[in-house]
């Protein structure tokens, strides 16, 4: 007994000295080494590597701007975006796809953006433990991010880091939303394939066809088509292709698949990966692909100038926030005028 809790000490020992290496080695990054380890697929890289693009100090943007300078975005993955209400099993159908996935000799990463706190800012579920299997496995890569305050069920920075994860030698990209309803539509600026999640009998066919999503989605995944659920995900999946013959051709020119899949049973699956090949190929040869990466890299621009243009105005005019803060506590102006009246504050931060 002694010599084996000596051995679970020892292992301990050895953890924490590998936890204290890591640490000292992340304080030492450079965006050239950095950048240089993440081509080599280095783990612990990537995963620093997605820490530094998720941060918003101003302090630390020149070198996010160096690191992602040296790795540059490519166009030989695949990037699929799945999202649906809670509790419609994404993590279960991501885990088993990416699985088939490795099978089939990809490598795969999952960028799996969690709801988060408002009082601490922390992922609420922990994704990357709910995908046991598939983040064990040697050519897999799970991240977990807090969505915090982003709308669109991702996080700030999801388009860069499914860049790195490309350049870590990844060509298989997954993403898994939140999954708060309608507003999950981000995503869709953000990969080639988006598949929207079902489940039969939640009262879609019944309330009618959520339109605004559905006319973004490239696939209708309705999902846990097993046993006594089978019958109920039949009516879905009818009600969704018959609205679909309704809805406008996509820009893509092919109108959504409706798929009935089980991961508990594995039943579908295999149509799944075959249909988002099919779309690669196809898309590939329409010229579609190339055109959808060309404007998701402009929607990026736009909304990373936005996203900089508050955050810099919002360090450099710190005090003046405060100040209108509490006269909209106080009641001494609204909330409409405050907020203008800090838009037209000198931009003195400029460069």
């Amino acid at each position: 007994m002694a010599s084996t809790n000596l051995g679970k000490e020892d292992a301990k020992e050895r953890a924490r000295d590998a936890a204290r290496l890591s640490i000292r080695g992340a304080q030492s990054w450079t965006p050239e080494t950095l950048a240089e380890a993440v081509r080599q697929g280095k783990r612990e890289a990537l995963a620093q590597a997605i820490t530094w693009v998720e941060s918003s100090l101003p302090q630390q943007q020149p070198q996010i701007e160096a690191l992602l300078a040296a790795l540059p975005a490519s166009d030989k993955s695949i990037r699929v975006g799945f999202t649906g209400i809670p509790g419609a099993g994404k993590s279960t159908l991501i885990e088993r796809f990416g699985l088939r996935a490795i099978s089939h000799g990809w490598n795969v990463a999952v960028l799996a953006v969690d709801p988060s706190s408002q009082r601490t800012g922390g992922s609420l579920l922990g994704d990357k433990t709910r995908m046991t299997e598939l983040s064990k496995h040697p050519k897999a890569f799970v991240r977990p991010s807090a969505a915090s305050s982003t709308l669109g069920g991702v996080s700030r920075a999801t388009s860069e880091a499914i860049q790195l994860c490309e350049a870590a030698g990844f060509d298989l990209i997954l993403v898994e939303t939140v999954g708060v309803g309608q507003s999950e539509v981000a995503v869709r600026s953000m990969v080639d394939v988006f598949a929207l999640l079902l489940i039969g009998g939640a009262g879609d066919d019944v309330q009618g066809i959520k339109r605004g999503i559905v006319e973004m989605a490239d696939l209708l995944l309705v999902h846990k088509a097993e046993a006594e659920r089978m019958a109920a995900c039949r009516d879905t999946a009818s009600a969704y292709r018959q609205a679909l013959h309704v809805l406008p051709t996509p820009p893509s020119g092919r109108t959504a698949d409706v798929l009935m899949l089980s991961s508990l049973t594995g039943e579908g699956h295999e149509d799944l990966w075959n249909r988002v090949l099919d779309l690669n190929q196809q898309w590939t040869t329409s010229g579609w692909w190339k055109t959808q990466r060309d404007q998701q890299r402009l929607e990026a621009m736009h909304r990373h100038a936005r996203q900089l243009l508050i955050e810099a105005h919002m360090h450099h005019n710190a005090k003046s926030w405060a100040d209108l803060e509490q006269q909209v506590v106080e009641c001494q102006t609204s909330p409409y005028s405050a907020a203008r009246a800090w838009v037209k504050l000198p931009a003195s931060w400029q460069e």
